[in-house]
């Protein structure tokens, strides 16, 4: 392994470290704040405005109002629980009318299919 090189006699780590290193300042006023809210206070601002507008839309299609928050909550879970019921009637139906097939052609199939060993 070669010894460092030193350029005019100074110490390698030394001769690249820059004159006005980041971590050597003090903080300025707003980097705490930026660092808090993950950016500029202008740009975080605009962002969470048009996230609020994208989840009131969102919010709004399936049925909530902001003035009557509880209501509402109460109102989706019981279409949910009402749609679950709908559903399983549904699924249901579907496999009866599958089945009338599929389990004659299936025992079939076991009847007069080849002996398994």
């Amino acid at each position: 392994m070669s010894p460092a090189v030193t350029y005019n006699g100074a110490n390698p780590r030394e001769e690249f470290e820059m004159a006005h290193d980041v971590r050597d300042l003090p903080a300025g006023p707003s980097d705490g704040l930026h660092r808090f809210l993950g950016g500029s206070p202008l740009t975080v601002a605009f962002r969470l405005v048009l996230l609020s507008i994208l989840v009131g839309v969102v919010l709004a299609a399936i049925g909530f109002d902001p003035w009557n928050i509880i209501t509402s909550i109460r109102l989706l879970f019981r279409r949910l629980w009402d749609l679950g019921f709908d559903a399983v009637n549904w699924l249901w139906r579907y496999f009866l009318l599958g089945a009338v097939i599929v389990i004659p052609v299936w025992f079939l199939s076991r009847l007069f299919g080849s002996p398994r060993r």
